[in-house]
């Protein structure tokens, strides 16, 4: 008898997270990816107890990714930063982007969980968004996403004009942004003078 082949933790959510980029979350499952390494089940099974503990490590790998793609952009602006890697994702992966947005699922409220607190805490780093309480920057971080989901769902399903590159994206993602934070602290010194 051969001996089996091992394959590392890594190399098995690898694998997952090759078959979630191309076919989506739900297509994972642990047949797929033991042919996919070219294996039996058994080698995933001694890392993973079922599919679900394997989808979560997929998740866990799209929210780091999702995390060093904001790094990467490092533009001095936080908040432009995520919108930046928001749109990048989009173009590299539509199919999790469509699996996040348009199917109801648990994996965008783990996702955001992971992520919720660490937009915030980029945005506090924004010396255009200082004065601004938690509240508020939740409330500019909802509103910028909703325009975002929009945005990155249209670039995921290829709607917009092919002219309409990254660098306009980017340019009307900063508009509307502005626009969102000038109407917030617009809004909070007039009830201030109030």
């Amino acid at each position: 008898m051969a001996p089996r082949t091992k394959f590392s933790k890594e190399q098995i959510i690898d694998s997952a997270f090759f078959i979630a980029k191309s076919e989506g979350i739900d297509r994972i499952t642990i047949r797929k990816v033991a042919a996919h390494l070219g294996s039996s089940s058994a080698p995933i099974y001694v890392n993973f107890n079922d599919v679900e503990e394997l989808k979560q490590a997929v998740i866990n790998k799209i929210v780091e990714l999702s995390q060093r793609m904001i790094k990467e952009q490092n533009t001095g602006n936080p908040f432009a930063d995520i919108g930046i890697a928001s749109l990048k994702m989009a173009t590299e992966y539509p199919v999790l982007i469509r699996d996040f947005v348009l199917k109801p699922n648990e994996y965008l409220k783990e996702y955001d969980q992971e992520m919720g607190g660490n937009f915030t805490e980029l945005m506090k780093q924004d010396p255009e968004l200082k004065g601004f309480t938690d509240d508020e920057l939740m409330t500019i971080l909802l509103k910028m996403r909703i325009f975002q989901t929009g945005l990155t769902l249209m670039v995921a399903n290829g709607l917009l004009p092919k002219e309409f590159d990254l660098d306009k994206m980017l340019e009307l993602s900063d508009s509307v942004a502005g626009d969102i934070v000038l109407g917030t602290r617009s809004r909070k010194e007039e009830r201030k003078r109030n």
